[in-house]
């Protein structure tokens, strides 16, 4: 089973890099942030590895992660989320990533409209989320960062923010999206509900769009 992988970009796609190691070429499924995080082409990363092997038989995909959290992370989605699947794990790890601190919290306080509103999730999959995880959340990986600025954000920060925006008069796709945009800002750019608020701010007036 591979663990890991060390070795040069060779291509980035997209939701999947090609990584050459030892001149064989392994193609990497991973999530957008991680392919925004990723160094340039041919420059050398190691990779966290998942595999994942079809039901009835076949190769195995390659799932890859810059950090041991996230591949945790993938996993507990993977095997505890009925009906998840990899790709389907790979989707929530994206969203669960904006802030891991706030998706432990909406587990804990069993908070579908968190889930929906800030993460993007319909509410039959939150719902679905929180039934799976509710007894999991303690053991979910918080210290590692999982995406630009992740972790950073205790307490509620999203939601906070996007209740502000709200409040201002701005739809909640609206909103959500421009957080989403403000959450790419680095951490000491973006890491309170004033911060994050302003940023959105900029950004819809800037033009984005939900």
């Amino acid at each position: 089973m591979i663990a890991g992988l060390r070795g040069t970009v060779e291509s980035k796609g997209e939701g999947r890099i090609v990584l050459e190691v030892g001149g064989v070429g392994y193609e990497v499924h991973v999530t957008p942030s991680t392919i925004e995080r990723m160094p340039a082409l041919g420059s050398e990363v190691r990779l966290q590895i998942a595999e994942s092997f079809a039901l009835y038989g076949g190769g195995a995909t390659l799932y890859g992660f810059l950090t041991a959290a996230e591949k945790e992370m993938f996993v507990v989605f993977k095997d505890s989320v009925p009906n998840a699947g990899a790709k389907k794990a790979l989707e929530y790890l994206e969203k669960a990533s904006k802030s891991m601190a706030d998706f432990r919290r909406a587990l804990l306080e069993k908070d579908g409209r968190l889930l929906e509103a800030a993460f993007g999730f319909t509410k039959k999959t939150a719902d679905k989320l929180i039934a799976a995880l509710k007894d999991k959340w303690q053991s979910l990986p918080v210290t590692e960062k999982q995406g630009p600025g992740a972790g950073e954000r205790g307490g509620g920060a999203l939601l906070d923010a996007l209740s502000a925006l709200e409040s201002l008069g701005y739809k909640t796709a609206q909103a959500r999206v421009a957080l989403d945009a403000a959450l790419e800002q680095s951490p000491e750019k973006s890491g309170g509900v004033e911060d994050l608020v302003r940023e959105a701010l900029r950004r819809i007036k800037q033009g984005v769009k939900p």
